[in-house]
């Protein structure tokens, strides 16, 4: 299975593939006449398979199928709907994107930056009548209809940036052979079959909604349902209509669901789950047993990022154990640890990294970050993540954080992750993420953002007080800011790196 068309080419004619709120589903044998449609009306349009092809839409079934469907006859690049012009502006340019597919009605900013960048308008056409992710496209067609053979294993399918916050964003190709790969070994470490139905909340301009979610289920000849993007006071009424068998998402929304799981008990019922997924960031053991307890279910976290087409790591299913704290065993890749330095394996706590059919070929046009990024030893080419963390004796992998987000207070290194640990602990704290504050003398020094619980109360001295008498005093935040909300990225991840900037903090003294 090295191509997308192959995930699902098998799959009965009339098995449910892709539903939506208020919608009729759209069959496996209707997903794979909309792709012949697609590639045919996009060669109408002048689109190769080599021409890259954005998409702007919003959440939901047309977004899942439109990526589906045009990765098998062009190059798709998802992009943020709620990116700026200018941001719009550089990642068509820096894409060199031939096309935007847009929604039929859609006046925002990304196509005033199509327009000022010389890039075609697509618009994608479909009706509440129609089944969900059914559509069609519509546009200018090209004096000269694109011709030449479909793409091949090893050409692009995907193309995604990575999130830089302090440099470049880097342009990462993932080819037909890597989305396939990942969607196959998501498929088999959660052992999805076709009884099985995702409801999908994560933004599916994003490698976690893309491939796990997506690209696994039809891997799987599943369903999934698509929901409008997330929001914790739906939930529970869309896993009501859907009766989904799983999901997954990052941490702050299972947080976010659990505050109303109480109230919603009997959907919870009436609705059991074989199991919930959690990844893009590090699941807190207390929300792990706090979402077990409350579905009865096991939470299955794993660990993934765009270079590897999404997953590296997860913890296996019932009756394999789940570890409360650990991102799980490898699941599809090789995955060893670095020497954070050198280019070579060790043992104990280093720089984790990958070897594998899921993992991108290389940053494209980037030969710096690739010679940085990639070493080859035994044979085998290993990309770092980034990432620093251990492996125990039976495999588990357990990260002590992002490199360039562990803190260095004069010398002295310090996992944020396991700051937010302990704090996590406090009866009155709901979230916690804990970050560097810039220190005149020390260099670094230790912050953390908390929210607590409703109905709780605790002050920054109840909270320091809490944590020094349970790690040593240079790992105790000096600052502890009580927040409503904590600020997140575009994909609903808490971020480190210049939250310190964010929230007004100067240097800690």
């Amino acid at each position: 299975m090295a191509m997308i068309a192959d995930i699902f080419a098998q799959h009965p004619q009339d098995s449910l593939a892709i539903g939506a709120p208020g919608r009729d589903w759209l069959t496996y044998g209707a997903l794979r006449a909309l792709s012949a449609n697609v590639g045919a009306q996009l060669r109408g349009f002048g689109i190769s398979a080599q021409d890259r092809v954005a998409i702007v839409l919003p959440n939901g079934p047309e977004m899942a199928a439109a990526f589906v469907t045009i990765a098998q006859s062009a190059v798709t690049a998802p992009l943020n709907p709620a990116y700026q012009e200018d941001e719009y502006a550089f990642y068509l340019a820096d894409l060199k994107a031939k096309a935007l597919v847009v929604a039929a009605g859609y006046t925002g900013p990304a196509l005033a930056a199509a327009q000022s960048c010389g890039v075609a308008v697509l618009r994608l056409e479909t009706s509440a009548d129609l089944p969900a992710g059914q559509f069609r496209l519509t546009g200018a067609l090209a004096d000269n209809p694109a011709g030449g053979a479909g793409p091949g294993a090893e050409d692009t399918a995907l193309i995604l940036h990575t999130s830089g916050t302090t440099s470049r964003p880097k342009i990462v190709p993932l080819m037909h052979s890597n989305v396939s790969a990942s969607a196959r070994h998501i498929r088999q470490s959660l052992a999805l079959t076709p009884a099985d139905r995702c409801l999908n909340v994560m933004p599916l301009f994003h490698i976690h909604g893309l491939i796990a979610a997506v690209s696994a289920s039809l891997c799987a000849g599943a369903s999934i349902w698509c929901a409008p993007g997330f929001d914790a006071l739906k939930f529970f009424g869309w896993m009501k209509d859907a009766q989904p068998t799983w999901y997954t998402a990052v941490p702050t929304m299972h947080q976010a669901i659990l505050s109303r799981a109480e109230r919603n008990a009997d959907v919870i019922a009436a609705t059991p789950l074989r199991f919930l997924r959690s990844s893009s960031a590090s699941l807190p053991a207390q929300v792990m047993r706090a979402l077990e307890a409350t579905f009865g279910a096991p939470v299955i976290e794993a660990y993934g990022m765009t270079e590897a087409a999404h997953q590296m790591a997860s913890n296996p299913l019932t009756p394999g154990a789940q570890k409360p704290g650990s991102v799980g065993v490898a699941a599809g890749p090789l995955l060893r640890i670095a020497h954070e330095v050198e280019n070579r394996l060790i043992d104990g706590t280093g720089e984790v990294v990958i070897s594998g059919p899921n993992v991108t070929p290389g940053y494209e046009r980037n030969p710096d970050a690739n010679a940085k990024n990639f070493f080859v030893e035994g044979g085998l080419r290993w990309f770092r993540t980034g990432d620093q963390g251990a492996l125990d004796t039976e495999g588990y992998l357990s990260l002590t954080g992002r490199l360039k987000e562990i803190i260095n207070r004069g010398g002295e290194k310090i996992s944020p992750l396991e700051v937010d640990g302990v704090l996590m602990d406090h009866p009155a704290v709901a979230q916690v993420v804990t970050f560097a504050m810039a220190h005149p003398k020390l260099g670094e020094e230790v912050g953390a953002a908390v929210v607590l619980r409703e109905g709780h109360s605790a002050t920054e001295r109840d909270i320091r007080d809490f944590a020094a008498s349970r790690m040593a005093d240079f790992k105790v935040p000096r600052r502890v800011i009580i927040l409503d909300e904590i600020p997140k990225g575009a994909t609903g991840k808490l971020q480190r790196i210049g939250l310190a900037e964010k929230l007004g903090l100067g240097a800690a003294v």
